[in-house]
């Protein structure tokens, strides 16, 4: 009788064992989007107000590169262009005498035109008075051809001085490390008073918030997941300690891979595994790296 009861309760530990290994469907590690933030322009590093951990939100400016060169560049852009400004000509001030001229001389030939008509002048007076009328217009017209040549010549100039400044603009609005994306700061780089290249990691930022866990399915549960499924996430702060998560199947690798050795899977023996994201909404409470177990 005392054998039966001993083989009764190895049974019953045994069948609770079993439930137990079956509370998921997979297990493996969580992990967050990250993006390292690195400078845009060369300079030393005059402000970078971060530490690892802060919590920094999109759009923040962080750091700040020396602007003293880009900003006298910009001041003798600035120069230059009011300087070649000042040259254009006023045209209608320039022309103004040649039209005083040729309207007086149009007078002069309709009235001459009248004389003659009437024969009171003879026709030379108005074959002069034409002439004089034809040597004023192409006056005119070389004048306002001369100005509006070197008119557009200035203003081509003014243009390609505009566009160096908006050049500088640009490196200057590059000097301001801005926060790209909202998110926990994981790795600090440098720090004020370095002097920086352009593509030198400044930092890296992680999506705290909305984060995944990666973990391993046999071929034969690959077919009950797809994309968008809900599944129960749970992750493992040690110590028979786990706090339940709500998560949603958000990426599943289209090539297989041989179990990693860190990774446990409904199947151990399984050699081919596939792996997929579940993403989930941190509290604050899941760290990346962090052990957990998921089931579909």
């Amino acid at each position: 009788m005392k054998q039966m009861t001993i083989l009764a309760v190895a049974a019953l530990m045994l069948a609770a064992c079993g439930k137990k290994e079956n509370e998921y469907d997979a297990t493996g590690t969580f992990e967050a989007t990250e993006t390292t933030v690195c400078a845009e322009q060369n300079g030393v590093l005059v402000k970078f107000e971060v530490n690892e951990g802060d919590a920094v939100e999109e759009g923040t400016e962080v750091g700040l590169v020396d602007t003293t060169q880009v900003w006298l560049q910009l001041l003798q852009l600035q120069a230059a262009k009011e300087a070649v400004g000042s040259q254009k000509p006023d045209v209608e001030k320039q022309l103004s005498v040649t039209r005083q001229q040729l309207a007086k001389a149009r007078q002069e030939q309709q009235r001459y035109r009248e004389l003659v008509a009437d024969g009171a002048a003879p026709s030379k007076m108005l074959d002069d008075a034409d002439s004089q009328v034809k040597v004023l217009q192409r006056q005119l017209d070389a004048q306002l051809s001369s100005l509006s040549t070197n008119t557009r010549s200035l203003d081509k100039q003014m243009e390609a001085t505009s566009a160096q400044m908006n050049q500088l603009r640009d490196q200057l609005a590059k000097c301001h490390v801005v926060a790209p994306v909202s998110g926990a700061v994981l790795e600090k780089y440098v720090e004020r008073g370095e002097f920086v290249t352009t593509g030198k990691p400044l930092m890296k930022l992680a999506d705290t918030e909305n984060m995944f866990i990666r973990a391993y399915v046999t071929s034969a549960q690959l077919q009950q997941i797809k994309l968008g499924n809900k599944a129960v996430v749970y992750a493992d702060y040690g110590d028979g300690k786990k706090q339940q998560y709500d998560g949603v199947v958000a990426w599943i690798s289209s090539r297989s891979e041989f179990t990693p050795k860190s990774i446990l899977t409904d199947h151990e023996r399984a050699d081919l595994v596939y792996a997929v994201k579940v993403a989930v909404k941190s509290d604050g409470y899941i760290k990346i790296g962090m052990y957990g177990e998921v089931r579909f």
